[in-house]
């Protein structure tokens, strides 16, 4: 797709803020925040909380895997975005909204608040596939990737502001807003969990906010404009014929296969890190915010280092070793329980009137959730990279494409299993290391995948054509 009459630069940073404006949906409310209240609080008990939230999470994921391929083929029709960034967004925006009335201990409640949870969720992810699809068309192909990176940066700091305005409002006196003893900002109620459940309504007052300018500024220019329904047809037409070419491409098939499996797997460990910490510490929305600060910040060294290691070793040693990495730091972080760090070593208890990240326990859990989150850049920015030293150079974008289906396509699995492990076992320990399953055979899988090889069968190829 070529670029339409360049944007001005307001345009782009527009654009950019799309990314500033969705992240905190998935920083304070699926993560970090509401995720974990959701569980352990509304739910009423633990373990029934954790598989509550694992199957809301695995349904958005069905939800998304079913309808990627439609909508990316919409968005490739050649009409306008704007239309469809707008009605996911509402979408979106509603469903948070609805969390305000996801009220403490109220088992009668879960079923709808799941449902908008699932409603936001898919909305969000959504309307990424029609704001990725404006790209092309308001910049140069040459400088694409440094508007997508800046707004990928954008998200990343929108996210951290998040959590730093949940703590200012939920404990002032840290922020020198209040005296030592002073309640939540704005008369919130403790007791009833106001602050967590105010997360949601301000994630989309929050966007309402940040979104307006792409709307407002970033033009929107219609292509080729085919009709949808055709442009659906040929999409997965198109698809069904990658899919099949695969049989010619083993090796990349099989990288494709270990990708869904670790990355699910990732994904999962990381959206229920908050949940069993908040499970097994009775952490409260202070201490998560705290520990989802410290996450995020500690991954952005592992990403520039994993840059450099891609570089030195290859793209598929430097994900080994992140794999390896997380799969290490997933045993450690289920190796904390209430009593024992390692499994075995047992560790006194926990005080009611502890610091912050006090206990042997936490801290045992906090360097293990310190090497996951250092591992995490290297695992996304390598695995990217080798798609695209396996892609045949005429195959690029089709197989990108397949990267990007794949990240999706069983997005589902691992929440899946940990809410059935979860339910089946009454265990959230096991219901979370369930997820070392799909770690250690993406490992095993991506074992036989030859990089070194890939351009030579390629250069082959291109001489047996000529």
């Amino acid at each position: 797709m070529t670029s339409g009459p360049a944007a001005s630069k307001l345009a782009r940073l527009s654009w950019a803020l799309f990314d500033w404006a969705n992240q905190p949906f998935f920083t304070v409310v699926t993560t970090f925040i509401f995720g974990p209240y959701f569980a352990n609080v509304m739910v009423g008990d633990a373990v029934r909380g954790q598989a509550e939230w694992a199957f809301t999470q695995s349904t958005s994921g069905i939800l998304i895997a079913v309808l990627s391929p439609f909508l990316g083929a919409m968005a490739d029709a050649g009409g306008r975005r704007k239309p469809y960034i707008f009605a996911f967004e509402l979408v979106l925006a509603l469903g948070c909204a609805a969390l305000w009335w996801a009220y403490p201990e109220r088992p009668d409640l879960v079923a709808p608040v799941s449902w908008a949870v699932v409603a936001a969720t898919v909305g969000a992810e959504m309307s990424i596939v029609f704001n990725n699809a404006l790209l092309p068309t308001i910049v140069a192909p040459e400088r694409m990737g440094r508007l997508s990176g800046f707004g990928w940066g954008l998200g990343y700091c929108g996210g951290l502001i998040a959590l730093f305005a949940v703590l200012a409002v939920s404990r002032p006196a840290m922020f020198g807003l209040a005296p030592s003893d002073a309640p939540p900002l704005f008369g919130l109620d403790p007791a009833t969990y106001e602050v967590e459940r105010l997360v949601g309504p301000a994630s989309a007052l929050w966007l309402a906010l940040f979104v307006a300018p792409m709307f407002l500024f970033t033009p929107d220019h219609a292509t080729r404009r085919r009709p949808v329904l055709p442009a659906v047809r040929q999409a997965l037409r198109s698809l069904l014929r990658t899919v099949k070419s695969l049989k010619q491409f083993k090796n990349t098939l099989l990288y494709l296969l270990a990708f869904m499996l670790y990355n699910d797997g990732l994904a999962a460990i990381i959206a229920f890190g908050g949940v069993y910490a908040s499970a097994t510490f009775g952490w409260s929305t202070v201490t998560l915010g705290v520990f989802g600060i410290i996450l995020t910040v500690f991954a952005i060294p592992g990403a520039f280092w994993g840059g450099r290691l891609d570089d030195r070793l290859g793209s598929k040693r430097t994900v080994q070793l992140a794999i390896a990495g997380v799969i290490l730091a997933s045993i450690g972080l289920v190796s904390v329980s209430t009593d024992r760090v390692l499994f075995v070593l047992p560790a006194a208890e926990l005080r009611a009137d502890r610091a912050l990240f006090g206990s042997t326990q936490e801290q045992v859990f906090m360097a293990f959730a310190l090497l996951l989150g250092f591992c995490t850049g290297p695992m996304g920015a390598a695995s990217r990279t080798l798609i695209g030293r396996l892609a045949p150079p005429h195959m690029t974008g089709e197989f990108f494409g397949l990267f990007a289906l794949s990240g999706r396509a069983t997005a589902w699995m691992a929440p899946l299993a940990i809410g059935l492990v979860t339910d089946l076992t009454r265990s959230n320990r096991l219901g979370v290391a369930c997820v070392l399953l799909f770690l250690v055979l993406g490992f095993v899988l991506l074992w036989p995948v030859r990089e070194e090889q890939v351009r030579e069968a390629q250069v082959r190829e291109e001489q047996a054509d000529a």
